[in-house]
């Protein structure tokens, strides 16, 4: 009896290490620009190859300009946009560069094209990688050294196994609530630390009916909790999404049958099986925003900020300029965001656009939407998303990951306040002084109508 995690890791073990820990096999190795410059030295600097770079992929994301502007390669994104350029030339590694059709945020376009497939083990250099865990991947972030250790040999060195943590979300979603309250509200529960050492699994009624791209945004945020990774069984909702004809990556016929298959297995035998269980019911789970500076920090829409429990969150509150009994409803924004690899999907922008159809966003708020890929940006447009925002007075903006970390250009100026569908409320995160508060897409839409933070279902 094992679970879902214990099935993939014995998959991919190569070899147990002495002292403890296993040479993990890696089956797809996402590359960007932030995290791969020193790790392309490093192979040149002992004439290595990159060992497979067939299961290699690379694309430019975090620091591309979205408002269409071109890139300066004299600025520090510039430059590490054209190494990027140069190393996947250089290695034979297929690049999705700026303005590339496939272009994207890496954790958008690897679901999205096909790279992502139930029962592999995927890495990136990027801490987010957890988001690929949706479909019954085991993916999680790497740094720089161990990116450069994949790119020669295809494997990965563990020092040791994580524990498992079994995430049962029960109940029917309420109408209005979305994947990224559901995860705000595991986080708020059980802390920013209180997965370290686990890979999560999340599993239940509530993710059963999720959507994939909900299902994305949870395991998005795994990390958000110190997880090393989050899972969801794959399903048949994993497979109909992999089977669709657009994803140039994914098995077809005979192939895409084989990888059925193979996942009858990939599931947890029994509950008991995880070191650590936790129960969340969301029936009636409301809006959550974030109060503070970690995902943890976090409310009901129409509740109060609290007092303070401890020196951490007295600290979290004084940057956020807030104070005990501030309610959320009654504080005003000055950006919204709408974006990132936790919410930039075609459904994240569909659920943003019902709300905002019709309305327009408030006086003094700058409201922008970034898809999360060229893809994703296209597919809006033929579907007239583009003309719902615009009229609306959102910038509509390309892909990248934009405004969810400031390296790009699309930051906050000191103490301004942003309503913002990305994953982490860190000071500064969003620009130097920055004020963060991270939302699901239809609240943040709702803020933009309002000027203030607002529980989309009460809209007027």
């Amino acid at each position: 009896m094992s679970t879902l995690f214990d099935k993939i890791w014995d998959r991919h073990v190569v070899a147990d290490l002495p002292g403890g820990g296993a040479l993990l096999y890696i089956d797809r190795h996402l590359v960007h620009e932030v995290t791969s410059p020193q790790a392309f030295d490093g192979l040149r600097e002992f004439n290595r190859p990159v060992r497979r770079p067939d299961l290699t992929f690379a694309t430019v994301d975090h620091n591309v300009p979205t408002d269409g502007r071109a890139i300066d390669e004299s600025t520090l994104s510039g430059k590490q946009l054209a190494a990027l350029a140069i190393n996947a030339r250089e290695f034979g590694v297929p690049l999705y560069g700026y303005g590339h059709e496939k272009q994207g945020i890496v954790h958008v376009i690897g679901p999205q094209l096909g790279i992502t497939l139930p029962g592999l083990t995927i890495v990136c250099g990027d801490s987010h990688t957890s988001t690929h865990g949706a479909f019954g991947a085991l993916a999680f972030g790497i740094g720089t050294t161990e990116v450069e250790h994949v790119l020669a040999t295809q494997t990965l060195r563990a020092s040791s196994k994580p524990k498992s943590m079994g995430i049962q979300i029960d109940g029917a979603i309420p109408e209005g609530i979305t994947a990224k309250d559901i995860i705000l509200a595991i986080i708020r529960k059980i802390g920013a630390g209180g997965g370290t050492g686990y890979v999560v699994e999340y599993f239940g009624q509530a993710i059963r009916n999720l959507p994939m791209s909900g299902r994305m945004t949870i395991c998005n945020m795994s990390i958000e909790m110190g997880a090393r990774a989050g899972l969801i069984q794959p399903d048949q909702t994993t497979f109909d999404y992999v089977a669709a004809e657009d994803r140039p990556f994914a098995p077809k016929g005979a192939d895409f049958d084989k990888m059925v298959e193979s996942c009858r297995d990939l599931k947890t035998d029994n509950a008991a099986d995880y070191d650590r269980l936790e129960i969340l019911d969301v029936t009636n789970l409301k809006p959550q925003v974030t109060w503070g500076t970690t995902p943890a920090m976090t409310v009901d829409i129409d509740q109060a900020v609290p007092v303070p429990k401890d020196a951490g969150e007295e600290r979290a509150q004084k940057y956020m300029g807030l104070k005990p009994g501030d309610v959320m409803a009654d504080t005003a924004v000055n950006t919204v965001f709408i974006g990132s690899c936790t919410n930039s999907r075609i459904e994240d922008l569909r659920e943003a656009a019902r709300v905002v159809n019709g309305r327009h966003v408030a006086a003094g708020v700058r409201a922008m939407v970034v898809p999360g890929s060229a893809a994703v940006k296209a597919i809006a447009e033929q579907e007239g998303l583009d003309a719902i925002f615009k009229e609306a007075g959102f910038e509509w903006h390309q892909a990248g990951c934009s405004m969810c970390l400031g390296m790009n250009g699309d930051i906050l100026r000191p103490q301004e306040r942003s309503a913002s569908t990305s994953n982490r409320p860190y000071e500064g995160r969003q620009g130097p002084g920055s004020r963060t508060h991270l939302v699901s897409p239809a609240t943040a839409a709702a803020t933009a109508i309002r000027g203030k933070f607002a529980d989309p279902r009460n809209l007027a």
